[in-house]
């Protein structure tokens, strides 16, 4: 059975830090690239980084560059997300996401976890 699992978000504080993990089991970890997502009342889903299987490519898009680190621990199989100097505009619920090193769709997705940026 696939499990892809969030956890770390919660309430912080503008300025602060918040650390995501994304714990998956039952597939092939090491063969897909896994990438964070999120989404915000009213708004669309963003792709927001993303970290290929061989880990030797990162993307982040512009809302988040220089500020969020995406990496990943083949061994534990799970993916991190670390957030810094958090803005209330990065409040939404994210999404942990996984797809096949050839590309294509992302097949297997978390529930979500909700991280909120007070001002």
């Amino acid at each position: 059975e696939v499990q892809v699992v969030e956890s770390g978000g919660g309430l912080v504080q503008a300025g602060g830090s918040l650390r995501l993990s994304c714990a998956t089991s039952g597939f092939a970890f090491d063969d897909y690239g896994i990438g964070w997502f999120r989404q915000a009342p009213g708004k669309a889903r963003e792709g927001i980084a993303c970290v290929s299987s061989s880990d030797h490519y990162t993307y982040y898009a512009d809302s988040v560059k220089g500020r969020f680190t995406i990496s990943r621990d083949n061994a534990k199989k799970t993916v991190y997300l670390q957030m810094n100097s958090l803005k209330p505009e990065d409040t939404a619920v994210y999404y942990c996401a996984c797809r096949p090193s050839g590309g294509g769709l992302y097949d297997f997705w978390g529930q979500g976890i909700q991280v909120t940026v007070s001002s």
